[in-house]
This record gives C-alpha cells, sequence and structure tokens, in this order.
C-alpha cells in the first residue's frame, strides 16, 4: 500500500518510505509532515525485535535516500519520525589540537612555576635562578600530571566515540595562563548524534572514569610525597594562605596515606568531631588556624584538581558529562530537576561565590540535554550499574568549596 506525499509544490508522489519502515514496524498510522514542519513523515506502532537491530536496519536502507529516522515514544507508542538528510561529518584539522595541547602544556607550566616561587621579588636574574630552578621542575610535576589526567579524560571520550562508530574530534585543550591551574580544561565535540542512550553514556562516562583512573594513583603519589605542617595562628597584614577543597574521596586518601582527618583543627569548640567535620566539609568553616594540614605536593594538587574536574563534569544539568548521566536514566523527566540544581548552586554560591558562575553557565546552556536519534532504546542492566556508579563518582568527589584563598590584614 502506497501513500501519497504533498510536495512544495503541490504535486503527489509515490510513498519511497513507508515500505522500508514496515520492514521493521507494525505501522498503525502515517503523518505527512507539512512544508512548515521539520519532519518528513512520522509512522506510529510497534516496532518489531530489538530496537537497536532495527534502527540500524532502518537507517541504512534510508541512506541512499538522504533521510535520518528518529525513534521515539508518543503517547506509549513506538514512533518513527523521518527527517530529511544525513549527518556527514566533515575532517577537522589535527594541527590545531596539536597546538593547543602545547600552548596548553606551557600555559600550566608557567603558572604551576610562578605558584611553587618562593624566592625574592626582585629583576636580580641572579638571586633569582636558585629559587626558579626548583620551581620550574615542580612546575613541570604539576604540569605533565594534570595534563596527564584532562588528556586521558578526554581520550576516554574520544575512544568510546571511535568504539561506537560515532565521529568525535580529538581533544581541544583550552590554554589560560592565569591561577589557579593554567588551564581551563579540555573537550571533545561530538561530530554527529549518538545513535541511542547506551552509546551515549558510553561516550559521556567513559572521559571521567578514565580521568579518575589517572587522578587517584597521581594523587596518591602527591601526598605520599607531601608533608604535614602546622597552619597559623593568625595571618598578619599581606600574608596569605590557600586552602583546598575537600570531597569525600579527598578526605578517605589524606586518611589512608597520613591516618588523620586533615585539615585537622586544634579542637572541635563545643560540637561532637563529626558534626563538626559535617560542617566544615560543606562550608569551610571555622578556619582550622593554628591546627595542621598538608602541604601538598605538585603532584598532589594536579591530582586534586583532576577529582575537582570530575565533579565538575558530573553536574548533572545540560551537556555536562552528569547530564547525559541523569538522561539516558530519566529521560526527559531529567529536566523537571534544572530548577532545583539553579537553587542548589545559587544557594552553594553563598559560601563560594564560583557556583555563581556555574549557575548562569547552567541556566544558559544547560537545560538542553543530548537527546540521542533513538530513544526508544533502554539501558540494559550492565549500563544501568554504570549510570549508578557514575552518580556515586559524583557524590564522591563533589567539593563544596573548591578554594578558600585568605588575606591578612
Amino acid at each position: 500500500m502506497t501513500y501519497p506525499l504533498q510536495t512544495t509544490l503541490g504535486s503527489t508522489q509515490t510513498d519511497p518510505y513507508s515500505h522500508l519502515v514496515q520492514r521493521i514496524m507494525r505501522i498503525e498510522d502515517i503523518t505527512w509532515g507539512q512544508e512548515k514542519q521539520k519532519f518528513l513523515v512520522r509512522y506510529r506502532g510497534q516496532i518489531s525485535g530489538e530496537s537497536t537491530e532495527a534502527y540500524d536496519r532502518l537507517a541504512e536502507s534510508l541512506r541512499p535516500l538522504d533521510v535520518t529516522p528518529l525513534f521515539r515514544i508518543e503517547s506509549g507508542r513506538h514512533t518513527v519520525i523521518l527527517i530529511k538528510g544525513v549527518i556527514k561529518p566533515k575532517p577537522a584539522n589535527p594541527w590545531v589540537n596539536l597546538i593547543l595541547i602545547i600552548l596548553t602544556l606551557l600555559s600550566v607550566i608557567i603558572v604551576g612555576t610562578l605558584i611553587n616561587y618562593a624566592g625574592p621579588d626582585t629583576q636580580e636574574v641572579s638571586q633569582i635562578i636558585p629559587f626558579l630552578i626548583p620551581a620550574l621542575k615542580n612546575g613541570l610535576a604539576f604540569a605533565l600530571s594534570l595534563v596527564a589526567i584532562l588528556g586521558t579524560h578526554e581520550m576516554g571520550h574520544y575512544l568510546a566515540g571511535r568504539y561506537h562508530h560515532t565521529a568525535v574530534t580529538l581533544p581541544y585543550f583550552l590554554p589560560f595562563p592565569l591561577p589557579p591551574f593554567g588551564t581551563l580544561g579540555a573537550f571533545i565535540q561530538l561530530k554527529e548524534i549518538p545513535k541511542n542512550r547506551r552509546i551515549l553514556l558510553d561516550i559521556g562516562l567513559a572521559g571521567p572514569l578514565a580521568g579518575l583512573i589517572v587522578a587517584i594513583p597521581i594523587l596518591l603519589i602527591g601526598l605520599s610525597l607531601s608533608k604535614i605542617d602546622q597552619l597559623p595562628l593568625i595571618l598578619k597584614s599581606g600574608e596569605g594562605l590557600s586552602l583546598e577543597g575537600n570531597s569525600i574521596l579527598y578526605l578517605l586518601m589524606k586518611f589512608l596515606v597520613f591516618g588523620q582527618w586533615l585539615p585537622h583543627p586544634v579542637n572541635y569548640g563545643n560540637l561532637p568531631a563529626f558534626l563538626y567535620w559535617l560542617r566544615y566539609f560543606f562550608t569551610s568553616s571555622p578556619i582550622p588556624y593554628g591546627g595542621v594540614d598538608v602541604i601538598i605536593h605538585p603532584m598532589a594538587y594536579a591530582g586534586w584538581a583532576g577529582l575537582l574536574v570530575t565533579s565538575l563534569n558530573l553536574i548533572p544539568a545540560g551537556q555536562l558529562d552528569g547530564g547525559h548521566l541523569v538522561y539516558v536514566l530519566f529521560g526527559e523527566k531529567a529536566r523537571k530537576a534544572i530548577p532545583f540544581i539553579l537553587i542548589a548552586l545559587f544557594g552553594m554560591g553563598f559560601i563560594w561565590p564560583g557556583w555563581w558562575l556555574w549557575a548562569g553557565l547552567v541556566f544558559l546552556f544547560g537545560r538542553v540535554y543530548a537527546e540521542p536519534l533513538d530513544t526508544i532504546t533502554q539501558l540494559d542492566s550492565r549500563r544501568k550499574a554504570l549510570a549508578i556508579l557514575g552518580l556515586i563518582v559524583f557524590i564522591l568527589v563533589f567539593t563544596p568549596v573548591p578554594l578558600l584563598g585568605l588575606l591578612g590584614s
């Protein structure tokens, strides 16, 4: 049976699609798109067999017609929507990726060296060099460790994409020659829409897990090279103190290496230890003046930064890795969480103002989730477990107060 297709000129032509769709679906009704609509034709009914195999068969048969199928569920029924065009990814220029990673490495080395420089503030080269050489050594340790973590994170995305035959770019690193890290991170770009939720999860979660696999041993090695020292009782005028924030995982790793919860205050005041740590974890207050803390080695700083980057990427919003995670788990319901995420980020901004920037970014860019071509195919049990693991990782690495800078008056 064929169905007439109205063209923009008002003539009709034989339906070239339905016999292809009927191979994978029992069609119950057909709706043809009008000129102002964004689809050619929509079929409702019941897909036969495994939806992933059905999608591959239909997409392959429609490709010569320059048509892409979308699998959706509408009003409880399987829906196949055909849209004009097939994405044909264009090759990227790898020289751009190479130049950016070189610039980022130089940028991170410079910042790492400046952070670790402990010499005099003078223009006399002879006085600077004895302090500059060890600072450069530490800067290199920091830069190589951090770039390795960021690179592994992005290569996790890249390799997962290639494994699933989804076109992705090589990592783009972002140099930013200012503290605290000398970089704004890195990203890859999906050059085509992921086929289904399973592939979207694999690509989205591969990055954080791969980066974490590298960040944890770097952090452990860095902590083993670090030392514990006493914090000042007061900060004199012009003196500064920077405290890195704590995640559950970072606290546990410091305890594993040093055998105590750090930073360790002089006393807990009038609070039980558990309540003190609960308050300090979420607010980084009161400042543990006079207590002890770990003075972290540059490798430990890079490892800590790797945990922080992982937590920021796993914020469950929009195009972030965490956004992909909640979308594949909850589908369209994930959008309902955005107002609560914005309220949470805005509220945390009163403790650490940097969260206001993230609230703004989520408001502007985080309300649109990546929707795969096939939303009928659900996660299998193994991937559901992986998705839950991703949520657990987010809880373990989330840092309520990432950095705390103090200045004496």
